[in-house]
């Protein structure tokens, strides 16, 4: 169920019986050209069911317009990836995942297609969320790299599939 929404920002605080095995910590302070992975379940019943990480990193601190709530980030996201957390390289949430470029579109366009164009909201606006509505949350300093296979192991440890019904 929904405990609270920001439609603004392609947010929401669902109660659910699923638990993730640990709890993220969030970051903020991300930097243009730092490496950042995204962990989901995108595409489900197309793609693995266990869930898919990338790795990638934040080509912009803004969106679209320069949007500054926004950044936008080189790795790799599909439909079924929003909601799913950006991972600096020691497992920190600098941001959610809510969308990807139109190509489509962009080519009809421009008759170019974008690659990797990607975007999260950035940690702070997740924080001034959490903030918003009461919930407590972990907050953390970059620490030590964590090797590729680490990352994307506490990527899953701290995500979980949710299906949302229209």
């Amino acid at each position: 169920s929904i405990v609270a929404r920001d439609s603004a920002n392609d947010l929401a605080i669902i109660k659910t019986d699923i638990r993730p095995q640990a709890v993220a910590a969030v970051r903020g302070g991300v930097r243009v050209g730092e490496n950042v992975a995204a962990y989901g379940y995108p595409l489900s019943g197309l793609l693995s069911s266990g869930g898919n990480f990338t790795v990638g990193n934040v080509s912009a601190l803004s969106g679209m317009r320069d949007d500054t709530r926004f950044i936008q980030i080189s790795a790799a996201v599909q439909p079924g990836n929003s909601g799913g957390p950006v991972l600096d390289q020691s497992g920190n949430v600098v941001g959610v995942v809510v969308s990807k470029l139109d190509v489509i579109k962009l080519a009809e366009l421009t008759s170019d297609v974008a690659q990797n164009v990607n975007f999260a909201i950035k940690s702070n606006v997740l924080a001034s969320f959490l903030d918003s509505t009461g919930i407590a949350y972990a907050t953390t300093a970059a620490t030590t790299a964590l090797a590729a296979p680490d990352l994307a192991e506490r990527g899953k440890q701290i995500s979980a599939l949710i299906r949302c019904r229209p």
